[in-house]
């Protein structure tokens, strides 16, 4: 069987590892292989302290990929000859304020839902564990299960792994998937996956057609095609195009990826500065923070969130500021280490936070959204998508199911009798009116039409009474309409009550 993957992401790789050691021919494609998301994961294998309320779905296979890391990591470091930097080190979950505290007993009764050891620790108890906690600490949670790996070297040691199983590795963007001289074809392309659709037989796109080409922040046309356009979302050559049997798709879908963009700091421990010897996570006046020590020295802090579209340039003054003063709150010896790099990436996130795994069409699999778990899912995935190319059926969760999206919104077009107005929108991402602004932002608000920004008070404009370009009216006149209306009201309800003295039964009669 031949097989052709677009994106040499760790999640990429891996399904390329594990299909050509089923026998399967693999080519792997990608412009610039490691240069997205998991060159800027954090590497915490954390079934447990990554688990969320709402998530459930996730946590079976969450474990099976955690407990699959050990002998995955064996078997990687064996075939590549890296190290990987995996830690079966405990993580430390505490809190500095009785707010945070209570956040943190509200997590710890999901956590025990994992059947997973938990242990709830007092404060004194917590700073034992881990030394280096500020005294401010209250306390904590201990989850000796959770693990850590350094997502770089994992990538680096798939990359040979994958080559030395006989992948081979092409480095080039992919703009048309139907054009792929492959039997299969898996889309690993993390939030550059939203660029590819289905057109579907007889849907009204031809097989021919293809995506409007991707624009970056600014909303100006790009050169470059998929993930390499929109900035470290993944790692990928992404393109547009419909994909189907050679040709043409029996379904139609596309696949519903936001960027969530993500700082995180990479510090270092100098000489013998003490490091911390767990993985710490916590909150900080609400706020989550984490800390992640390698082996190495390296010390990762993170990770901000937010969704600003693929947005590099900024808030991450703010977002560096932010990350600094919490984990500085937790863990005080972070203020003595030397900052090596500040990164930014976008986390391939879908609506309901759980990835899209699973086939779209006779042709074409999906392997994406994996959010905020990627490495974590590394084993699991890898695996299950090497069967399901394989021809075993079931092996991947119905939950993940890549066209669950398009079944609710048919199901929700068979129901009001829409159909066709429904069911052929296309995902764009997260849109512009719902990112947020920093404080290096400029204050503006436009209408959709690019009109001239609002003046601030104090810096002229139009006098009162008189309406800017976008106003729907000046606001004197909505006051009058507004006043008219209550004195109508007010003479209505005198006309209609009745006069004092006046009893009930008369007023009925």
């Amino acid at each position: 069987m031949r097989i052709a993957i677009v994106g040499a992401g760790s999640i990429g790789l891996a399904v390329a590892w594990r299909a050509a050691q089923s026998g399967a021919e693999v080519v792997v494609h990608d412009p610039d292989p490691g240069s997205g998301a998991s060159r800027v994961a954090a590497g915490m294998i954390a079934p447990v302290t990554e688990s969320h309320y709402g998530e459930e779905a996730l946590g079976p296979f969450m474990a099976a990929s955690a407990d699959a890391w050990p002998g995955f990591a064996l078997e990687l470091e064996a075939a590549s000859g890296l190290a990987i930097g995996f830690r079966d080190v405990p993580t430390l979950l505490v809190g500095v304020e009785d707010g945070d505290r209570a956040e943190i007993d509200r997590q710890a009764e999901l956590y025990r839902f994992t059947a997973r050891n938990v242990e709830t620790l007092a404060a004194r108890v917590a700073r034992k564990v881990e030394p280096l906690l500020s005294h401010r600490v209250r306390g904590g949670v201990l989850v000796p299960e959770d693990r850590a790996v350094d997502p770089r070297a994992v990538h680096d040691a798939l990359l040979i792994a994958a080559e030395r199983a006989g992948v081979g590795l092409r480095a080039e963007r992919v703009d048309d998937l139907a054009a792929l001289d492959a039997d299969q074809v898996v889309i690993a392309a993390g939030c550059g996956s939203a660029n590819f659709v289905g057109a579907g037989a007889g849907a009204g796109a031809g097989a021919g057609d293809s995506v409007e080409a991707p624009r970056d922040n600014t909303g100006a046309a790009t050169d470059r095609g998929g993930i390499a356009a929109r900035g470290e979302c993944s790692d990928t050559a992404a393109g547009d195009g419909p994909i189907g049997d050679r040709g043409q798709s029996a379904t139609r879908w596309n696949l519903p990826v936001r960027p969530v963009r993500g700082a995180v700091l990479r510090l270092r421990a100098v000489g013998d500065q003490p490091r911390p010897r767990t993985t710490v996570r916590g909150y900080v006046k609400g706020h989550p923070i984490y800390i992640v020590t390698r082996e190495s020295g390296e010390i990762v802090v993170g990770a901000s969130s937010d969704e600003r579209g693929f947005d590099q340039r900024t808030g991450t003054a703010g977002a560096v500021h932010d990350l600094l003063r919490r984990a500085i709150e937790l863990v005080p010896e972070i203020a003595e280490y030397h900052l090596d790099e500040v990164s930014v990436g976008f986390r391939p996130g879908t609506p309901d936070n759980l990835p899209l795994i699973g086939r779209l069409d006779p042709r074409t699999v999906a392997v994406t959204g994996h959010y905020r778990n990627g490495i974590a899912l590394i084993p699991a995935t890898a695996a299950g998508v090497a069967a399901l190319l394989a021809g075993e059926e079931e092996v991947i969760p119905a939950a993940f199911d890549p066209l669950r999206f398009e079944r609710s919104r048919s199901e929700d077009a068979d129901r009001f009798g829409r159909r066709d107005g429904l069911s052929g929108s296309r995902f764009e991402g997260a849109p512009d009116s719902i990112s947020p602004h920093g404080s290096d932002t400029p204050d503006r608000r436009e209408d959709a039409g690019g009109l001239d920004p609002v003046p601030r008070a104090g810096t002229g404009g139009p006098g009162p009474g008189r309406a800017t370009r976008g106003e729907a009216a000046p606001v004197e006149a909505d006051a009058d309409r507004r006043k008219a209306a209550r004195v109508d009201t007010t003479a209505a309800s005198r006309r209609s009550a009745p006069a004092e003295g006046t009893t009930a039964q008369q007023e009925e009669s």
